[in-house]
């Protein structure tokens, strides 16, 4: 006798292909519009850019020329070539790198150590603590920059690259991003921990500082990005171009009767691919990073 068997998908009702197709061709038809806006977005966004690197290969007559081009009608490498020329990169890339990493490595620190005890320690000083630095992000920045110049002059650090190292060490945002992250955090982790005899200093960095691996990233990239493109306090603090970071090197480019746009436009954009390097490397890191790895319920 042969027996034969009917597949589960041989059983399968006709019509349930149909009803399959229909559902995915509703579901595309509904996402035709976000997708156009958010394209749309994106070249709104993107279009700026492309227009200030395309610009930076264009001659100083070709900047101005009109109609306006988003080509440059001759390419040209003279922006880069005198940008070189007329401002000493090694210099002032060290003196931005040497500010941007120890700041950020700094406030990576002291904002995941805040965060956890602000999180973890249970004290009344401790909420009133967190509320005074939380009450901080209400305040412009440029209201304390008068304050913040006093400290640096009265601490001797003016015309110095850690005059402008030390007040950016602490930031209320990575404050609070670490605390909110710490918080979810079961205790019975910690508890667990200290059962076994591990101390505090163990505890944080080999359990919650590993788990808190994206906020560390995400922080340490906003860190970095931020006191590279510092033009402010740098400007109020240094006054010895020796020490200059790039931002306000570039700003010597500017002229009291004309703007070289040309070598302005090459060394703005020379200025920036550190930038974009970091941003490339580690921001496969952040998204694929799970943020709960390492919890259970």
């Amino acid at each position: 006798m042969v027996t034969t068997t009917t597949s589960p998908t041989s059983r399968r009702p006709q019509g349930s292909a149909a009803v399959v197709q229909r559902r995915r061709s509703g579901e595309f038809r509904k996402s035709i519009a976000p997708t156009a806006m958010l394209w749309s977005i994106a070249i709104l966004t993107l279009f700026p850019l492309l227009w200030f690197l395309l610009s930076s290969f264009k001659t100083g007559g070709d900047l101005f020329t009109y109609p306006l081009s988003l080509l440059p009608r001759e390419w040209s490498l003279d922006g880069y070539a005198r940008a070189l020329e007329r401002v000493d990169f090694v210099r002032y890339f060290t003196n931005t790198f040497v500010v941007a990493a120890l700041t950020t490595a700094l406030t990576v620190f002291f904002c995941a150590t805040t965060g956890y005890a602000l999180a973890k320690y249970k004290s009344p000083w401790l909420s009133v603590l967190a509320l005074c630095i939380l009450s901080t992000t209400m305040l412009p920045g440029e209201v304390i920059l008068s304050p913040m110049f006093s400290v640096i002059k009265n601490l001797g650090l003016y015309n110095s690259l850690g005059g402008i190292v030390l007040p950016s060490i602490l930031t209320p945002t990575g404050v609070f991003m670490f605390r909110q992250f710490f918080i979810t955090v079961p205790d019975e982790l910690l508890d667990s921990a200290r059962i076994d005899g591990a101390r505090e200093l163990t505890i944080f960095f080999r359990i919650m500082l590993p788990i808190a691996k994206p906020i560390v990233l995400t922080l340490a990239i906003i860190s970095f990005q931020w006191r590279w493109n510092d033009y402010i306090f740098p400007l109020i603090v240094l006054n010895n171009p020796k020490n200059f970071t790039l931002q306000i090197a570039l700003r010597q480019l500017i002229g009291a009767q004309n703007i070289d746009w040309a070598i302005l436009l090459a060394a703005s954009v020379l200025s920036i691919i550190p930038l974009v390097v970091i941003y490339l490397v580690f921001q496969k890191y952040i998204t694929g990073s799970d943020v709960d790895a390492g919890l259970k319920d």
